[in-house]
């Protein structure tokens, strides 16, 4: 290699040395710490302040639900609190939830819940589905599949307990105290949940409905 081009290679590796950022050394006790996320208190304090007022209730109301003072509860949405396991079960069911969804991130958009990972029960020929993954205090939601001819009895509930039918496809027939309903696709009865009463379908295709019993407050 000429000795021209020799010395202008050496020119550029001294720049380039003396240019290139430092190596990054070892930590010192005034590096500062690395970041770090969320801790499980603070995740807790998003998720209970959220699941609260998506119910619409006070501080007040649901620690008197859960059981806890209202200052535990406050300090809980603080996002510094260090509450018990004990108290913890308290909030999750208050809140009808699962305990590991109180310390998990926020759901910042949602969850998709399979078909399959909803509870599906049978009695005799009819097949019933929860709606929803998730419990809503009072209230009980759930899809009914009847084949053509099938027939099944409800189960009185409380005293002051109030039930929706709707009818999605096909035809079902609802006794309740002696009277018949005849309903149709569309169509809605409401009727106390607290009477012998029973579904049929009468058609010759399969019938879909959705059942939501909304239970009466219990205690004081």
């Amino acid at each position: 290699m000429p000795i021209c081009c020799q010395k202008a290679n050496l020119v550029a590796m001294a720049h380039a040395e003396r240019t290139a950022p430092p190596a990054p050394g070892p930590p010192t006790a005034s590096s500062p710490a690395p970041a770090r996320g969320p801790s499980a208190a603070v995740h807790l304090g998003r998720n209970i302040q959220a699941l609260r007022e998506a119910r619409g209730q006070t501080q007040q109301q649901i620690a008197k639900l859960a059981g806890v003072p209202r200052a535990t509860w406050a300090n809980l949405e603080s996002g510094t609190a260090n509450p018990t396991l004990a108290v913890l079960v308290k909030i999750a069911a208050a809140l009808s939830v699962r305990l590991e969804e109180l310390i998990e991130p926020p759901r910042r958009f949602g969850r998709l819940y399979a078909a399959d990972s909803l509870t599906v029960r049978r009695r005799g020929a009819v097949t019933i589905r929860k709606l929803l993954p998730e419990s809503i205090p009072g209230l009980e939601l759930e899809r009914m599949e009847l084949p053509p001819g099938s027939s099944m009895a409800g189960v009185p509930h409380t005293t002051g307990t109030r039930e929706y039918l709707t009818c999605e496809r096909g035809a079902i027939e609802l006794s309740v105290a002696g009277a018949l309903f005849a309903l149709g696709a569309g169509d809605v009865v409401v009727f106390r949940g607290d009477q012998k009463h029973g579904y049929r379908n009468p058609g010759t295709t399969t019938t879909v409905a959705y059942s939501v019993v909304a239970f009466a407050p219990v205690g004081p």
